[in-house]
């Protein structure tokens, strides 16, 4: 979005999946925004089996957009069930569980300026066991900064 220079409008959509192991999906939040005659790009971390994309832009398209063009951060191409088309993709990453950069693991690594490649089955057994490889140490501040006082020099 920083990057665009162009007059647009932004709105979210929440979804969830209803049951697990169904692919049905439930609308949690819906837009407030009327995207009839608009060109319309849905923004998507990653695009994974492509049931929950392959829906939302199915119920997208229904409310008469002039497009619908859809942007992934990550394309998970080979674990693909349903097809569906990605306009603008950031990379294809096919086996490795990524974080950082948006994508977290139990809340963590969101914040990161990158992605890292990870084992997923590790960091769901122990989501904090990156912290001290990804995130370096705070600065050592000077005594001054800590305890008020001048320095000499």
């Amino acid at each position: 979005m920083r990057a665009l220079r162009i007059d647009c409008a932004v709105d979210f959509l929440a979804v969830s999946a209803y049951a697990r192991g169904s692919g049905r999906i439930r609308l949690l939040k819906d837009l407030d925004l009327d995207i009839a005659g608009r060109d319309v790009v849905l923004v998507e971390d990653v695009v994974d089996t492509g049931l929950t994309l392959a829906y939302l832009v199915g119920e997208l398209r229904q409310r008469g957009p002039a497009s619908v063009e859809v942007c992934a951060l990550i394309d998970k191409q080979s674990r693909r069930i349903v097809p569906v088309p990605l306009r603008f993709v950031g990379a294809a990453v096919d086996e490795p569980f990524v974080l950082g950069y948006g994508l977290d693991m139990a809340g963590r690594y969101r914040n990161l300026e990158l992605i890292a490649a990870a084992s997923f089955e590790a960091v769901r057994a122990d989501p904090d066991m990156l912290v001290d490889e990804l995130y370096p140490p705070p600065p050592e501040r000077e005594a001054s900064a800590v305890t008020g006082q001048p320095t000499r020099g």
